[in-house]
């Protein structure tokens, strides 16, 4: 596929994005991954390290825990003090997932160890591979920020966490690390920081500097990441996104789309459904049809697509045609209840692909439907739901 390489934005955006609507899912991990990468980067720049390190540290603090695949084993593992016994693997997981994406490879790697004891030195090698020093530091910022009580004061918790912190220095945490951080504990200014709903916009600020840029080559890579990343969280979805995204691509090259809105909506059909991630697990997962007050928190996924993608600059088609998947012509979709004036072609496009996608896909409580009857009941629905064009395309 030939790529508009004209396209660039900024990687911290998409990243911070991803970060704070999985954080979502739960009022207590609220801003959690921002509040990482901040005390990291802090860390990181208390040791003067490399501009590019210290990038690749905030990215890896705003990514680090993607790979838990289920709510209740992030909040079982966010139980556990410094004295880390089970990971549930999401830090393999979370390499995996990122591992083959260039810009953000030294970050995987850091995500991969992050939770590598130092013990006493030997944390500096890790299954025959010498181990980042950034996967320390992220260690070192994670426990930090599960110890900040947000419900109380937290310069009145220094003195605590700061004593916690040289009691497990040398055998979970890198002294130098150690030493840095206590450097910076006598700022109030850090706390402040680091336990504020502001983190994630200073740590944004503080790497415009020194950001990445993406191309459309790589956006799509990201954003087919980011599916994974979605859909891995239900077993009942796992291809659902990269089928819409298929899907929405085929559909907008017949509908006579230029080359780079086609490469935009096979971002918007990867992204759809990013808001689910700010959905509980136990819905996602439920093994039965979802009665009528999970079907109406399952709605709000819309909602928090639209949110989640609206502060990404660059970012104002694709979110568009993202997020409207749910409008119907007439009027009776969500979560904006928008008409047919209001809905662009691609979030048209978009519409039909995730309905065409999700009546395919088996489920729990149904099989999914042969291609047959699937079109069928898509013809049905251009009476007043569903583009008729577009549908007639897919036919």
């Amino acid at each position: 596929m030939a790529y508009n390489n004209d396209f660039v934005i900024s990687l911290i955006e998409p990243v911070s994005a991803l970060a704070e609507v999985t954080d979502l899912s739960d009022p207590s991990l609220t801003t959690h991954q921002e509040q990482v990468a901040y005390i990291a980067l802090a860390i990181a720049e208390e040791l003067r390290l490399s501009s590019q390190e210290q990038c690749q540290i905030a990215l890896a603090g705003e990514l680090h825990d993607i790979g838990f695949l289920s709510l209740e084993s992030r909040l079982k593992f966010a139980e556990q003090s410094f004295e880390v016994r089970e990971t549930y693997d999401h830090e393999l997981i979370g390499y995996a997932l990122l591992r083959k994406l260039e810009p953000l490879e030294e970050a995987a790697n850091m995500i991969r160890f992050h939770h590598l004891p130092w013990n006493n030195g030997k944390g500096k090698r890790a299954n025959g591979v010498d181990v980042p020093l950034g996967s320390h530091i992220i260690n070192l910022a994670d426990r930090i920020a599960i110890s900040i009580d947000r419900r109380k004061d937290v310069l009145g918790q220094i003195q605590t966490i700061t004593e916690k912190v040289v009691d497990y220095s040398g055998t979970t945490f890198h002294p130098d690390l150690v030493k840095a951080f206590l450097s910076l504990s006598r700022m109030e200014y850090f706390w402040l920081d680091a336990s504020s709903s502001y983190c994630g916009r200073i740590v944004k600020r503080k790497l415009e500097p020194l950001n990445i840029w993406l191309n459309m080559r790589d956006l799509v890579m990201l954003a087919e990441v980011f599916a994974q990343i979605i859909d891995f969280r239900s077993p009942f979805t796992a291809q659902h996104s990269s089928g819409v995204a298929a899907t929405a691509g085929a559909l907008a090259r017949l509908a006579g789309f230029s080359a780079n809105e086609c490469q935009l909506i096979q971002v918007a059909g990867y992204l759809h459904d990013i808001g689910k991630l700010a959905i509980p697990g136990n819905i996602l997962e439920k093994p039965s049809e979802l009665d009528e007050t999970e079907k109406r928190i399952m709605k709000s996924h819309v909602y928090y697509t639209y949110h989640t993608l609206e502060d990404i600059h660059g970012f104002e088609t694709i979110n568009t045609w993202a997020s409207l998947h749910h409008e119907r012509l007439d009027g009776t979709g969500y979560p904006f209840h928008l008409t047919a004036v209001d809905l662009p072609l691609g979030s048209r496009i978009m519409a039909v692909a995730d309905v065409f996608t999700a009546i395919m896909e088996d489920r729990p409580y149904r099989k999914g439907m042969p291609s047959e009857s699937a079109l069928e009941l898509l013809d049905k629905m251009t009476k007043s739901a569903l583009d008729p064009h577009v549908v007639s395309i897919l036919i």
